[in-house]
């Protein structure tokens, strides 16, 4: 009995430092100061867009008609829910303020991921429907309007089970938009003259779990292509994850598979170019230990980040003010200035990923200054 009264009181004292632990580290991650690394050369404003108390996420964003268009989804928390809606914004100051125009949801689902593409005269948004409260999207869907306020019912595109990212064009007659497959693990890029009718062109990658892919015409109207490769769905990431660096030539049939980058496995990638330099912002994990925050760790700090795009690899640039939760940007390009929207949790602390999956979340804009961006990418290249 004295032995067994021994070995509870120990079960005891072990199981109360492990409580004990856990507080600590939960409440150190919650109350630790953020320290996103901004360089405000770059970096040069950022602002709120959004922050009503919900959780807001998966941006995108577009100048059309004389207005800039925003488009996010608004949510309970980052998992599924039959209470998300995308939020569609329009400003006509660069950004400062922002109207809600119209909201969009499917009866009993879930909605995520919109994107937008100014086809012939129809602004077009495509999003992911999703049933799965893990977020697994299962069909894309699609709507457009001629003025930004009456928009089309949702329709599924066609063919099923690709789920869609941004559409890109470099002509303005034929469109192309990468994909990845529903069940994850392989991509392929897709093209249509409508935003309609769309027919696979070719397969850019297949196997690792391969998942968000985004392409950027070359200045010889080549495509290069990211794509998250997950490797496997363990909450505690995978130190394979990576980004898949590929390239195709006109037509697109055939692709190049470069590098598996390891710097970050770049979710939610939007890529953009300038002087004929391709770069990205996606989200960033500033540090990996192995074994609760390899790549992907729910338990890791993220960062929204920059990045230069080469077929040899990615360089890391800078930070844009994000923790937690985050990424998932839109961009508009003006001149010499980038205008940058993304979601991420609460900027003033650093929350590792999964405390920001269920709390509130903003929408920021910020602005980049793109030939300080080119000398820092110059500068780190050596």
């Amino acid at each position: 009995m004295k032995r067994l009264k021994k070995i509870l009181k120990w079960i005891v004292i072990v199981l109360g430092a492990l409580l004990g632990a856990l507080a600590l580290f939960l409440l150190f991650s919650y109350l630790r100061p953020n320290q996103s690394q901004v360089d405000a050369s770059v970096v040069t404003e950022t602002w709120p867009a959004v922050n009503d108390g919900r959780h807001n996420s998966n941006t995108d964003l577009i100048e059309w008609n004389g207005a800039w268009y925003l488009i996010h989804a608004s949510a309970p928390f980052h998992f599924a829910s039959d209470n998300t809606y995308l939020s569609l914004k329009r400003s006509t100051d660069n950004g400062r303020t922002w109207e809600e125009v119209r909201r969009f949801s499917v009866p009993g689902q879930d909605i995520r991921d919109p994107k937008f593409a100014a086809i012939g005269d129809q602004l077009f948004i495509y999003a992911l429907k999703n049933v799965d409260f893990t977020a697994e999207p299962y069909a894309t869907t699609y709507s457009f309007s001629a003025d930004g306020k009456t928009w089309t019912p949702f329709e599924t595109v066609q063919p099923a089970g690709w789920l869609f990212w941004r559409p890109k064009t470099i002509d303005q007659q034929t469109w192309y938009v990468p994909a990845y497959w529903h069940e994850h693990g392989k991509s392929a890029l897709l093209s249509s003259t409508d935003g309609k009718t769309w027919n696979v062109v070719s397969q850019i990658y297949a196997g690792d779990r391969n998942d968000e892919t985004d392409v950027q015409f070359q200045p010889d109207s080549s495509l290069i292509s990211t794509a998250r490769l997950e490797f496997s769905d363990d909450y505690l990431g995978d130190q394979r994850g990576s980004t898949l660096i590929s390239t195709s030539a006109a037509p697109y049939t055939d692709w190049i598979t470069h590098t598996k980058d390891h710097i970050t496995r770049l979710d939610g990638p939007a890529l953009f170019s300038y002087n004929g330099n391709t770069y990205a912002v996606g989200r960033y994990q500033p540090d990996l230990a192995w074994p609760l925050a390899q790549q992907g760790s729910i338990l890791s700090r993220k960062r929204t980040s920059l990045f230069q795009v080469r077929p040899e690899g990615l360089i890391y640039l800078t930070d844009l003010p994000s923790a937690g939760d985050t990424s998932y940007a839109g961009l508009v390009q003006q001149g010499d200035d980038l205008y940058v929207d993304y979601y991420t949790s609460d900027v003033t602390r650093d929350w590792f990923w999964l405390m920001g999956m269920i709390s509130p979340s903003e929408i920021r804009m910020a602005r980049v200054n793109l030939p300080a961006l080119e000398k820092l990418a110059q500068t780190k290249a050596q």
